[in-house]
């Protein structure tokens, strides 16, 4: 099987800084993983290179079947992008900024017209059609920016932590709306994020990145089998350590009695 995404000896350099480090990695088509580390890992630089907003400084990156540095076009066409940064316009109303993207991508008005009511009627968002953006909740314009991503019909679908700084009941609400896409539509997708439970409800496998390295890769149950239950990191100066416990219990006792920890 063809990956949907591949990475061979990926690198990346920001100021004679590597900010990614040899990363090798394969999605295969209708899978969901989730690249999970501490702020500084390197995952929303990945998340830009292969969304063709960074070029990569070695290596190989295929996304769709074609080559991001080469085929920059092509790859846009075939993949959805929802930022960390809330990126639609919040002088236009919710349609507007549907019927923008639309037009952007070439989409003939009377299938325009049509995706837009199907994606906003998916999110939730039909009877706000016509407020402008800057009225919604953050939820919501979280709900917008993936409908958006949705209107072309992109094969697949890249999530830069998609929920950070929602409550929980929202957080949910757009979980179960990234779970549909991918179960019912076959959506291969990538997302980022710090939450254990976003992974473990969402993604089929993971990968741990830290200080740009992918150092761990593999299925939850995997994962668990190979180190345990629990997982603490701990910052050290501008590094992070990585600590297993067999268990969750055993894992949250060792937190409990650090003097400096954070939940």
């Amino acid at each position: 099987m063809v990956a949907a995404v591949s990475l061979q000896n990926v690198h990346k350099v920001y100021n004679n800084t590597c900010v990614v480090n040899d990363l090798s990695l394969a999605i295969q088509p209708g899978e969901i993983f989730g690249l999970l580390g501490p702020n500084g890992a390197g995952k929303s630089t990945t998340i830009r290179m292969l969304t063709t907003l960074a070029q990569q400084t070695q290596g190989d990156i295929v996304v769709a079947g074609y080559d991001v540095s080469r085929q920059s076009a092509q790859v846009r066409s075939k993949i959805g992008v929802v930022l960390q940064q809330i990126s639609v316009d919040a002088d236009l109303t919710v349609w507007e900024n549907m019927e923008f993207h639309g037009r952007m991508h070439h989409i003939p008005t009377a299938q325009r017209r049509t995706d837009i009511c199907r994606w906003l009627d998916y999110v939730g968002l039909s009877d706000r059609a016509n407020d402008k953006a800057k009225t919604l909740s953050g939820g919501m314009k979280r709900r917008l920016q993936i409908a958006r991503a949705l209107l072309h019909n992109p094969s697949i679908l890249f999530l830069d932590e998609p929920t950070v700084g929602l409550d929980p009941q929202t957080r949910r609400r757009l979980w179960e709306i990234i779970r549909e896409l991918n179960k019912a539509q076959g959506m291969t997708m990538l997302l980022t994020t710090h939450y254990m439970e976003e992974v473990e409800y969402l993604c089929d496998r993971i990968g741990i990145m830290d200080q740009g390295k992918l150092i761990e890769s593999g299925t939850l149950k995997e994962l668990r089998q190979k180190h345990g239950e629990g997982i603490v990191m701990k910052q050290k100066g501008e590094r992070w350590e990585y600590l297993f416990f067999p268990t969750l219990e055993e894992a949250n006792q060792y937190l409990d009695q650090q003097p400096d920890k954070q939940v």
